[in-house]
């Protein structure tokens, strides 16, 4: 039986009385406030094994843990993944087709149990459904529901619908990101007549480390009917795709960027399968940032219409900088948010830089009391 607690939250969400993050131009506001968003990467406790199938009640201590040292810290937001490659959700018929979230049927008081959590320490969790960044799909779990339409239908229909319905309108809900870095499996240096598809300009980027296994006609399609599957449960809902670097999702210098609105709604046919904030990956390379980093540039170089929040990074690969001066730079640099990487291993590290800018406003206020 819910809690008398649970039955007012339920009921205050359905009113739509509950606050959530929004997006104004260039920025985000909570409560008609400017919020930077600062914290993150909470990826995993146990990588693929976090949520779904009995898992979470094994690792919410610890997660609960970390949620509260960055809480501590005077961070606002993380950003951790769930299916990853479907290594244990969600749940698929022998035929690689999705027949729901888990096999156990705990998945989604899993998920509700964490964004309690996360409002409890006032923290906005940012969900990262897929993993594009290594190729372990031994499965073709994933890879199935990249390549084939009607299989992809099935995850939308047995699995991120009924999610996205049950988690409507919570608070601590800050946005869905659909996939990590799928460049890392995009074929580069591909030459089609559509800018879309074309990745020439990826070639020798270092985009496809993880293996050449698709194009972007079908990795954009996966992306808009997930985004499109979001925004039609719950339209006021916040979506976004971690890119591995600016060079994949940017018209600027030189480069093309795949996850406009046109190239989205071109490849999958859903218009309101766009994204709603860019959230860019930036590390060096042999000590040093590539032209196309968002440490070499402002926000407004880019000559975009929504936020660009900084999704990964790192003092281990940041060109030199501590961690307070790249959670500073980007501050100060008309970014949307910071996200460092990651909570879990380089905690003692990031918690400092996030401590560093707490009580920053210039560019939005960060500590928030998400009700």
């Amino acid at each position: 039986m819910k809690t008398i607690t649970a039955l007012l939250f339920t009921a205050l969400v359905s009113l739509g009385v509950c606050e959530r993050l929004k997006i104004s131009g260039d920025h985000f506001t909570y409560k008609g406030e400017k919020v930077f968003l600062s914290g993150g990467n909470l990826p995993w406790i146990s990588y693929a094994y976090d949520f779904g199938n009995g898992q979470w009640a094994g690792v919410k201590s610890r997660a609960e843990e970390q949620i509260k040292l960055l809480s501590e810290a005077g961070g606002n937001s993380l950003r951790l993944w769930i299916h990853i490659q479907g290594e244990t959700s969600p749940n698929y018929d022998s035929n690689g087709n999705v027949i729901g979230l888990d096999a156990k049927g705990t998945f989604l008081d899993d998920f509700k149990d964490l964004l309690d959590l996360a409002k409890k320490y006032n923290i906005f969790a940012f969900p990262t459904l897929w993993n594009g960044a290594v190729n372990q799909d031994g499965q073709n779990h994933l890879n199935g529901l990249v390549t084939d339409a009607k299989k992809l239908q099935t995850y939308l229909d047995k699995a991120l619908t009924p999610l996205v319905q049950a988690v409507k309108g919570h608070p601590a809900l800050g946005g869905w990101d659909i996939i990590n870095e799928i460049e890392g499996m995009v074929i580069p240096g591909r030459k089609t007549a559509d800018k879309c598809y074309d990745t020439t300009a990826l070639a020798n980027s270092g985009a496809g480390w993880a293996g050449n296994k698709y194009n972007y006609e079908d990795v954009l399609r996966f992306v808009n009917w997930q985004a499109a599957a979001i925004k039609s449960a719950d339209p006021e809902s916040l979506v976004s795709v971690g890119v591995w670097n600016p060079r994949s999702n940017t018209d600027q210098f030189g480069q093309v960027n795949h996850y406009s609105d046109e190239c989205l709604v071109k490849a999958g046919g859903k218009a309101n399968g766009k994204l709603d904030f860019w959230q860019f990956h930036s590390y060096d390379w042999q000590g040093q940032f590539d032209d196309v980093s968002p440490f070499k540039h402002s926000y407004a170089d880019y000559k975009v219409d929504r936020p660009i929040l900084i999704g990964e990074f790192w003092e281990k690969g940041g060109g030199g900088l501590k961690i307070a001066e790249l959670f500073e730079y980007i501050y100060n640099h008309g970014y949307a948010g910071a996200w460092s990487w990651d909570l879990v291993n380089e905690g003692g590290n990031q918690r400092p830089g996030i401590a560093h800018i707490k009580s920053y406003t210039k560019n939005g206020k960060i500590p928030v009391t998400i009700s």
